[in-house]
């Protein structure tokens, strides 16, 4: 009940707002994105030694095979209550 009543009082975003923060999603139906770092620690003792990191991020939009634009539309929806204004491919940005 007291979830409800939060959600109640948030106003929803303008819709360009939401056009911004909605790309994010689109990115990640249209395939994964991640990034590897390795390097080398040096200074001897328990310091030295190859290092890395591996980052993979994997939405279930890609997963479930989603179109990229549609996956946009309805998250502007989401956010804002609007249509988008542009289209994805449209969207200053969009890298698809």
């Amino acid at each position: 009940m007291c979830l409800a009543a939060a959600l109640a009082g948030c106003a929803p975003l303008p819709v360009e707002r939401a056009e911004a923060s909605c790309l994010r999603d689109a990115e990640l139906a249209s395939g994964p994105r991640g990034q590897v770092t390795m390097g080398v620690a040096g200074g001897g003792g328990r310091s030295s030694g190859a290092i890395g990191s591996v980052e993979l991020n994997i939405s279930s939009d890609y997963l479930m095979g989603r179109d990229p634009s549609d996956v946009f539309n309805r998250c502007v929806l989401r956010r804002s209550g609007q249509m988008p204004t542009r289209s994805l491919a449209d969207q200053p940005g969009w890298r698809g």
